[in-house]
């Protein structure tokens, strides 16, 4: 099954955190579950805040990217569109708001839950959980619109 981020069009598949064509990036894959969203993303030593933990930036990082995938398959979904129609829809942020509950050990795999609070428009509003072995260590929220086409040089 490809992930919401293999659909993105090559010139909009750059990010940091979820674009495929950018070798030195996070590269995360998103895919539905049920009515939630899910990622899987293992942090290396390079992510370490201080010894043992997480990088708040990463966290961060990565609420952002999942949501605003999540954001693409929601709005593909709304429309009844597979992900691959066109024109593509893509979204970036237009607010991200973290919640850090606990430190995250860095170790094991980082799991992120998304569930689709509104969508409206060009804007979808996406909540996201970050857990480390079923702990929740923090909580997002992410406002994302719709990409103008101005950024799709």
């Amino acid at each position: 099954m490809k992930a919401f981020q293999d659909f993105y069009p090559e010139n909009v598949a750059h990010c940091y955190g979820c674009g495929r064509l950018n070798d030195h990036g996070h590269q995360i894959k998103t895919y539905w579950d049920g009515e939630e969203t899910l990622t899987r993303f293992q942090p290396g030593p390079e992510h370490t805040a201080i010894p043992g933990f997480v990088y708040g930036g990463l966290i961060a990082s990565l609420i952002d990217c999942h949501c605003t995938g999540t954001a693409a398959a929601a709005a593909y979904r709304a429309e009844n569109r597979a992900m691959d129609s066109e024109p593509p829809l893509r979204f970036v942020t237009g607010s991200l708001h973290v919640d850090y509950l606990k430190p995250t050990p860095l170790g094991p795999v980082l799991e992120l839950r998304g569930r689709i609070k509104e969508i409206k428009g060009k804007k979808v509003i996406v909540a996201a959980e970050v857990s480390a072995n079923g702990v929740i260590t923090a909580r997002g929220e992410v406002v994302a619109v719709q990409m103008p086409d101005t950024f799709k040089a």
